[in-house]
């Protein structure tokens, strides 16, 4: 008995031994791939080093945008979390805090809470509210034969011009070019979500002028 315990003994001790060494490599990597992580963010942080933010993008793209397909559910919406993700790691670069975590930590943080923003945003979406009221409108100058058709028609490009510059083109691209917001980002260069931005304060402003036209 004392034999077998022994035996046994040495087997468990022997098997430990056995794996420690790559217990060890697998957390000197991981050791080593932080430290590699808070020089990039560090070359951020204090000389906007865009070959560091490049290697940080690489690095954590491929996880974000699985993340983002997971819980938002399309490809578009996780590169806009992508994007916004890392924007966020590019402008507060100097935020980050050694003494508080790893950077991957901070990265995914800021994740999670952009990917929260987006959901609240999805969930709550003004826009539809806004495009569902203004279509009709919009409807009205197309078909209308009557002269209160040509006044509504009238006024409303009339108040269309009364947008700031920027978000008459995209409320114009929108409702008059029957564009998609990914075609407008596609055309004028700019990040999707600008153009939703745009769009829900354009129609917010032009909604208020039609009620102001209407009482």
């Amino acid at each position: 008995m004392q034999k077998q315990t022994a035996k046994s003994v040495g087997n468990r001790y022997h098997q430990s031994s056995y794996h420690a060494p790559g217990i060890n490599m697998e957390a000197k990597e991981q050791s080593m791939q932080a430290q590699e992580q808070k020089q990039l963010i560090m070359r951020v942080a204090q000389h906007r080093d865009r070959q560091a933010f490049g290697a940080l993008f690489k690095l954590f793209s491929p996880k974000i945008r699985a993340f983002g397909v997971q819980r938002l559910g399309q490809q578009g919406l996780a590169m806009d979390l992508l994007q916004e993700t890392m924007t966020t790691v590019w402008t507060k670069a100097h935020l980050f805090n050694a003494d508080k975590g790893a950077v991957s930590t901070w990265v995914f943080t800021i994740m999670r809470n952009q990917c929260f923003d987006m959901l609240r945003k999805v969930q709550h979406n003004r826009e539809d509210a806004f495009g569902d009221d203004i279509w009709p409108l919009f409807e009205d100058v197309e078909s209308g034969d009557g002269m209160s058709d040509h006044k509504m028609s009238d006024k409303l490009l009339e108040n269309m011009d009364k947008l700031p510059p920027l978000q008459r083109q995209i409320v114009q691209g929108v409702y008059l070019q029957e564009l998609s917001q990914q075609e407008l980002a596609e055309r004028l260069g700019i990040p999707i979500g600008t153009v939703k931005s745009r769009l829900r304060l354009g129609l917010e402003k032009l909604r208020s002028y039609l009620e102001k036209h209407h009482d």
